[in-house]
């Protein structure tokens, strides 16, 4: 296992937020002190190419020139321009040692999941998994291997051509959904409870861990060359800001069906509030890496 953490993300806060250093600053002691042979990546920030394969240049450049309060979820950090760059990067880079072979897991904030194509909400600012997604598609292919996907070449070496995005967080995806869901190269799939913010995504079920399941196979059938994870664990049953029902052994199930897979496979942490946040990424990642 692979984690990719730089401590610069709990730099900065704001009063009672939900979102808050805590989350990181409480998970990274107790997967070292469990896990001493795990390995820990500082990574780089993503580069201005790759956030804009997901978003505008407004958007990217109003996160860059930011004064003020995004909305009342999002707020303005000093250096929040920074500290995105560097969440992005992470997911890159967790994808990268994923396309190596690695089992990998970026253990940064700010999240991505809600932020769109031109606008930050949910406490996102840059859509993280949607960045890494795009990259690892941004092949740039010579002679008769085909058209040009993209003008600036990707920064992962393997050859992907299909990727799934399996986002298990109980709120919507909404903002990877509208990023991805014209791409034919990527299969989405977003388990959430409903109602909840953002207010989209309006189908509802009422099972999380079996509806997890149920769309995570229908990914695996789109034959992708890569899965990336949007895992947030906020659907756990004594998480403050939704009402869900998951308890940490879920999150272990969740695990070990990653570790059944025969594909790479890159997780990026999402939402996930409640003071046993650690416990639960713990959870998830030591059955995700049992085998």
């Amino acid at each position: 296992m692979i984690i990719f953490h730089d401590a610069s993300c709990l730099e900065y806060s704001a009063p009672a937020h939900p979102e808050r250093p805590a989350r990181i600053a409480g998970t990274v002691p107790l997967l070292n002190e469990r896990h001493p042979d795990w390995e820990w990546r500082i990574p780089g920030p993503a580069s201005e190419a790759a956030v804009l394969r997901a978003h505008s240049r407004d958007h990217l450049e109003r996160i860059k020139g930011a004064t003020r309060d995004f909305d009342a979820d999002t707020p303005f950090y000093p250096k929040i321009y920074e500290h995105a760059l560097r969440s992005a990067g992470a997911a890159i880079e967790a994808t990268q040692a994923a396309l190596k072979g690695h089992r990998a897991f970026s253990l940064m904030r700010p999240p991505g999941h809600h932020a769109t194509q031109g606008r930050a909400m949910g406490f996102c600012y840059f859509n993280n998994v949607a960045i890494a997604a795009l990259d690892a598609l941004a092949v740039v292919r010579n002679g008769n291997a085909g058209p040009p996907v993209s003008s600036t070449p990707a920064t992962t070496e393997a050859r992907v051509e299909r990727v799934a995005i399996w986002d298990f967080d109980a709120h919507h995806g909404n903002g990877t959904e509208a990023i991805v869901a014209q791409n034919p190269r990527i299969a989405f799939a977003s388990i959430h409870q409903f109602p909840g913010y953002p207010g989209t995504g309006t189908k509802s079920f009422g099972n999380h861990l079996e509806v997890a399941k149920r769309a995570l196979e229908k990914l695996i059938a789109f034959k992708p060359d890569l899965l990336l994870v949007s895992a947030g664990f906020d659907a756990y049953a004594r998480d403050p800001l939704v009402q869900m029902t998951l308890e940490p052994d879920d999150f272990s199930t969740l695990g070990e069906w990653l570790c059944r897979l025969d594909i790479p496979v890159s997780t990026i942490l999402e939402g996930g509030y409640s003071d046993e946040l650690p416990e639960l990424v713990d959870a998830f990642l030591t059955a995700w890496a049992s085998k």
